[in-house]
Order: C-alpha cells, then sequence, then structure tokens
C-alpha cells in the first residue's frame, strides 16, 4: 500500500521536511555530510507524487554513481513514487541519445569505445609523443578534461593556460591540443565515440533539433541534481538544454565536498545558484546522523581552518551519541603502520564488526599494495575499490543466467531469499563461509551478496523479482555488498559509509599531495580530507609514519592531541613484535618496499637466512595452501618465511616476534613451522 503524503512527511526533520515541502520553483540544499540529503530529495519527489502535484514519469532525477542513482531508485520505490527517473547524467544522456540518433540523425549510433586509453595510446604514437602506461593515462585524463570543460583542440592552449593547467606527459600546450584532435580523428576513422560524447552528442542534439528539445521537454518538466558541486560545464549545459529556460530544478550539494576540479567540476554552479536563481529556496541541512559526536568534532575541525569563503561553509550538529574518541597514531614506517591497521581490523572482525563495514582510505592508490599484503597476513578478507565490477565476475554471469533460467521455468515460487539459496546451491555455495580468503572465498562472498540481496526485497518477493532487480543494478553498475575490508582512495570512498574507518598515510607530499601547488589546489586537498572523516559512523583512526623524514600532514596541526607514539598508543605497534628494519642488514642503504622491510634487507642483496629452511618452509605452504584454496601468501608472504628462516625461532616466543605471525597464525601454524625449523620434511607433517 502506498504511503500518504502525511506518511512520506513523518520522520523528516524541520529542514529536511522544509525540502519535502518545497515542491515549485528553484530550490538549492546546502547539504552537510551524513545530514539525510537523499532522505530529504526522494520524499520532496514522492511527496510531490504524493499529493498529485508531479506525474511521475515527468521527473528526471540525476547524480553522479549508479550506487547513488540505484539508491534513489529503491527509495523512490519504498516511497510510492515508481515512475520515476533517477539516473546518472550518461545514462539518461545515452538513453535519450540511443532513442532520437536514428530519427534525427540516421543510422545507429556509433559504438561506445570501452577505453580512450587504446585510442589515446594510437594519438601518442602517430604523433611520436610517450606511449608508456603512466603518459597515456595522464593524457587520457587531459582529454577528458578538454570534453567535459568543452575545449576545442584549437582553444586548448588558451584555455589551459587560463585554469592554471600543466600539460600532461612532458608536452607543450600545442602538443596536447595536436593530441587532442588526433585522437578524435583516430575515434572518427574506427566509427567509435567515448564516454564524453555521449554528453556531447546530446548537448548538440538539443542544442540545434528544437524537435528532440521539445520532445524531451515534454517528456521531463521537473529536475533534481544531487552532488551539484560536483557538476561540470559539459553536464550543465545538458541540464540547461534540458530545462529549456524553465525553473523547475532543485540542486542539492556541499561546497565543502568538492574534490574533482582537476576533472573539470566546478562548484560555482552550486555557489552561484541563488545568483542565477534570485527567488529560489535554499535549505540547508547540518544535522548529521551518520558520524558520532567525536567524528564529527574532528570534521568540523579540519573544515574551521580553511580559507576562503565561509558563508557556505556548513557547521555539521551531531545527533548521534557519544562514541570513541578519534585516534592518531604515529609509526615508524609504512609498514608499521599497514600491520596495525590490519591487526586493528582483525581485532573489530573478532569483535563481531563486519569486515564490509571497515575502509582503509588513502590518497593515492599505490598506498593500497602494503594494506593488500597486511590484511592477507592477518587473514582478514579485503575489496579493493576500483577492482573488476561485480557483475563482469564470471560466478556472477553464471549465478544470472541461473537465477533468470529458475524463474523462467516457474520453480521460483518459494520466497526469493530461499529460492536464491536453492538455485546457487546447485553450484556447490553453502551458507558456511569456506576458510581462508584467495578465489574461492572471493567467490563465495559474491554469491552471499546475492542471497543477501534477495532477503532485502520486500516481502513476498520472488525470484522473479530478484532477477529483475539484478537487471536493473546490472544495467546500472549498482552492485551489492560484497563482505571484505575496503581499501579505497579517498576519492573513490566519497558518497560511501563504514561504522569503522582508518584513514592513512596522511603526511606532507601525500595529503597534501605534493603537486599541489597552489592555495586552491591546498584546500582542495583538505576538503579529500574532510570527505575521508565523515565517511566514519564509530571508529575513526588517523595513521602517519615518520619514514624518510616525513613530517604529520599540516592538516593535522591543531586537530591531534600530543602526539603518542604507535607504540605505546592503542592498536600501536608495541605488540612485543620486532621492529621492522629500515636499512639493510647486508649492505646498509635505506630500506624501500614493505616486503624489504620484513626482510631487512634489499632484495639485490644476498640472503642472511638459512636457505634450506627457507626451501622446506615455502613447500610446506605450498602444501597448505593446495589443502586450504588458498593463495600461498594468505598462509605466509615469502618475506615472512624468510625471516623465519633467518631468526630459526626455538619456540612460539620467538617466532612470534617475526613481523607477519600474529596470534591467529601462530595458532594454526606454529607447530608445523617450529618443526620444520628444527629439520622436520614437509612431508613428515600431518595435519
Amino acid at each position: 500500500m502506498r504511503p500518504t503524503p502525511d506518511e512520506i512527511l513523518e520522520g523528516l526533520d524541520p529542514e529536511q521536511r522544509q525540502v519535502a515541502l518545497a515542491l515549485t520553483g528553484p530550490v538549492v540544499v546546502l547539504a552537510g555530510a551524513g545530514t539525510g540529503k537523499t532522505r530529504a530529495i526522494t520524499s520532496r519527489i514522492a511527496y510531490g507524487v504524493a499529493s498529485g502535484v508531479y506525474v511521475p514519469q515527468s521527473v528526471l532525477a540525476v547524480t553522479f554513481t549508479a550506487r547513488a542513482a540505484g539508491e534513489m531508485r529503491s527509495r523512490l520505490r519504498g516511497l510510492g513514487a515508481e515512475g520515476v527517473q533517477a539516473r546518472t547524467f550518461h545514462s539518461a544522456a545515452l538513453r535519450q541519445l540511443q532513442y532520437f540518433w536514428p530519427r534525427a540523425v540516421g543510422g545507429e549510433l556509433p559504438t561506445i569505445a570501452a577505453h580512450k586509453a587504446p585510442l589515446v595510446a594510437e594519438a601518442a604514437s602517430r604523433l611520436r609523443f610517450p606511449t608508456d602506461r603512466s603518459a597515456v593515462r595522464d593524457l587520457s585524463a587531459e582529454v577528458e578534461w578538454a570534453k567535459v570543460s568543452q575545449v576545442s583542440a584549437e582553444d586548448y592552449p588558451a584555455a589551459a593556460a587560463r585554469a592554471g593547467r600543466v600539460p600532461p606527459a612532458g608536452l607543450d600546450a600545442a602538443s596536447t591540443a595536436r593530441l587532442l584532435s588526433t585522437y578524435d580523428e583516430a575515434k572518427r576513422a574506427r566509427g567509435l565515440i567515448d564516454f564524453e560524447d555521449v554528453l556531447v552528442l546530446m548537448v548538440g542534439l538539443l542544442a540545434d533539433d528544437r524537435t528532440v528539445a521539445d520532445a524531451v521537454r515534454r517528456q521531463y518538466s521537473r529536475f533534481v541534481v544531487d552532488e551539484y558541486q560536483d557538476v561540470n560545464p559539459l553536464q550543465q549545459s545538458l541540464l540547461d538544454l534540458w530545462l529549456g529556460g524553465r525553473d523547475e530544478v532543485c540542486v542539492v550539494g556541499d561546497p565543502s565536498q568538492t574534490i574533482y576540479s582537476f576533472t573539470g567540476a566546478s562548484p560555482e554552479h552550486l555557489m552561484g545558484f541563488r545568483r542565477r536563481h534570485p527567488h529560489a529556496t535554499e535549505v540547508r541541512l547540518v544535522r548529521d546522523y551518520r558520524s558520532t559526536p567525536q567524528v564529527v568534532a574532528a570534521a568540523n575541525a579540519v573544515l574551521s581552518r580553511a580559507t576562503g569563503p565561509k558563508d557556505q561553509r556548513l557547521q555539521l550538529v551531531a545527533q548521534r551519541p557519544a562514541g570513541p574518541e578519534v585516534r592518531y597514531l604515529e609509526h615508524a614506517d609504512e609498514a608499521a603502520e599497514a600491520d596495525a591497521v590490519a591487526r586493528e581490523a582483525a581485532r573489530l572482525v573478532a569483535s563481531g564488526l563486519r569486515a564490509s563495514e571497515i575502509a582503509v582510505l588513502f590518497r593515492t592508490n599505490a598506498q593500497s599494495e602494503a594494506y593488500e599484503s597486511a590484511l592477507a597476513e592477518a587473514s582478514v578478507p579485503y575489496v579493493l575499490r576500483g577492482g573488476e565490477r561485480f557483475f563482469e565476475r564470471r560466478e556472477v554471469r553464471e549465478a544470472h543466467l541461473l537465477l533468470r533460467g529458475a524463474a523462467r521455468s516457474g520453480s521460483g515460487a518459494d520466497p526469493a531469499g530461499e529460492a536464491a539459496r536453492a538455485v546457487l546451491s546447485s553450484t556447490g555455495w553453502s551458507s558456511e563461509a569456506p576458510r581462508g580468503a584467495g578465489a574461492v572465498r572471493e567467490r563465495w562472498e559474491s554469491l552471499s551478496a546475492i542471497v543477501r540481496l534477495a532477503d532485502e526485497l520486500p516481502g513476498g518477493a520472488t525470484l522473479d523479482a530478484l532477477v529483475v532487480e539484478l537487471d536493473e543494478r546490472a544495467s546500472a553498475q549498482h552492485a551489492p555488498t560484497v563482505e571484505g575490508v575496503t581499501l579505497a582512495s579517498l576519492h573513490a570512498a566519497k558518497g560511501l559509509e563504514w561504522d569503522a574507518v582508518f584513514v592513512v598515510g596522511l603526511v606532507e607530499g601525500l595529503l597534501p599531495i605534493s603537486f599541489a601547488d597552489t592555495p586552491e589546489a591546498v584546500e582542495e586537498e583538505r576538503r579529500l580530507l574532510y570527505v575521508g572523516l565523515t565517511r566514519a559512523r564509530e571508529h575513526l583512526v588517523l595513521s602517519w609514519s615518520r619514514a624518510r623524514g616525513r613530517r604529520p600532514s599540516r592538516f593535522l596541526d591543531g586537530l591531534r592531541p600530543e602526539t603518542r607514539s604507535a607504540s605505546t598508543g592503542a592498536g600501536g605497534s608495541g605488540s612485543g613484535r620486532r621492529a621492522l628494519a629500515t636499512t639493510c642488514s647486508s649492505c646498509g642503504r635505506p630500506l624501500g618496499s614493505p616486503a624489504e622491510r620484513k626482510t631487512g634487507r634489499c632484495d639485490d642483496c644476498p640472503p642472511a637466512y638459512d636457505e634450506a629452511v627457507f626451501e622446506r618452509l615455502r613447500a610446506w605452504r605450498a602444501a597448505q595452501a593446495k589443502e586450504q584454496s588458498l593463495p600461498a601468501y594468505v598462509v605466509f608472504t615469502d618475506a615472512t618465511l624468510a625471516q623465519i628462516a633467518e631468526a630459526l625461532p626455538a619456540d612460539e616466543r620467538a617466532m612470534s616476534r617475526v613481523s607477519g605471525v600474529g596470534a591467529t597464525k601462530l595458532a594454526k601454524y606454529g607447530a608445523d613451522v617450529l618443526a620444520i625449523v628444527r629439520g622436520a620434511e614437509p612431508s613428515e607433517i600431518s595435519r
């Protein structure tokens, strides 16, 4: 039964209710992190539909990620507002382009290139520009910036100079302009368009073809734009053409979460909305329902030192009960920092917190390696955000087909969760998780995510409903939750939240990043930290290391209490384990990678360990990995085995001091390892 208008308004706070009741004219909602903006705007749409002010099919809500659009659709469905379109800018534009292109232009829409990098590499090769991986990545980003900023190849040199952009890959502005032109030629030669061309072409159709513009404007008369601070000039042009001079638009955003200016996004569209619409209704959402007062205080403190205009800076007001204090931990080096995070994550999981409710956030993707290794050592499952898409995984594709087949055969009359369990059990899935990590565990987690999704469908839903939900999510790339600690960059974490968040690597040169060389760029780095902090609901740990003489981030000034060494602070590295080396035991040079610091020597220096013991340990590990269907490194990494072969521990106490040997692994493998150190052969050890 659909909720009544009054029922839709129930439970909204005064500001959220004000948003829901502002049904006509331009509306701007300045919404701080965790303040319920999605609830406010979906309630506004649903209230408009329920009260008869809106025709559902006339409303288009746009946001920036498939996940956010999927969440909006789910909420609207639950509020009885079926028929409202909730899409990303690209999804909405592509749908319109596919419909109008054959009618307005003729023929099929050109194929969309899956990736622009190969085309950029081809263009660069033609011009004899650098084509290594990093150069192609940077050139691709510049191509994207030019497109979304609506900058042609001819205008690029002047536009780049105005924007203060340094051309990538060591090129000058004129050479970059030639690359842009050659890239477009390469696309045309293959009959391809890229991701940004979808918006470019739709903008062109709306601007040049009155019939197309009139048809779109008849279809959509009311617009909602989420995350408006991230709109770029091309998206704003598309929105303006959709509106066609009308002002029935509600925009929602937070200037303090502007972190994508390097891609062409501009907060000016949000901050200047009242200038363009002087009679707009403005509502500010500042009640934070996500985070504890401790987390909110830290986030507010980060912004309190920001420069620039303060009139649109939102001071969050915590609504949750008090929680644990924010922790600030210093470590000797990055490996010790990663080990401490892994141990604390393992402790949280052991205390009952789901691994999927924990995140480790860093400034650059290159930082993830140390945390992947440390979590694997601690036997804590993890998910690297930005890896293979959920719906592209083989086991997910196969499960989707099986579920669709079962639904068509009429065998899916049972409740969705029960039916999904029956179907997936035929593939070997069970409700019990397999031991350890690796491919077997990842497959189980993927299938379990589908089962959980089935359980979350409304009561009475059958397998047919689950298949429809999976189809919609696959189309929108809106993946269900997969169990595992999330490893993500701060940029990739935007829009997400977890119970426990570790923000790591908080040192000068990483945050702010070394190439943030203007006051504006530094302030965007500050906002990036603010976004990271506000992802945490309850537990928040900020950490850094002093390796190579680095200093803690300037953004921590006035925020952290008297610095505590991680060797004495909770969750630090003072566990009696051997401190990780910082210089090579053979040549005395500084050690670079986490693996080198664990072994205590450079990769190219001769080993100081007993090679016979090391080889026996490797053979034993291979047998263990095969028996448990685990990757070998999950049992022990080579670096840990090398340390054991060097230390030759005589008992479990000595073995516990080896980096990478925690209490869990000591209990599980300690007796075997000690037997091998004493001379036993792997074949002599039975479990």
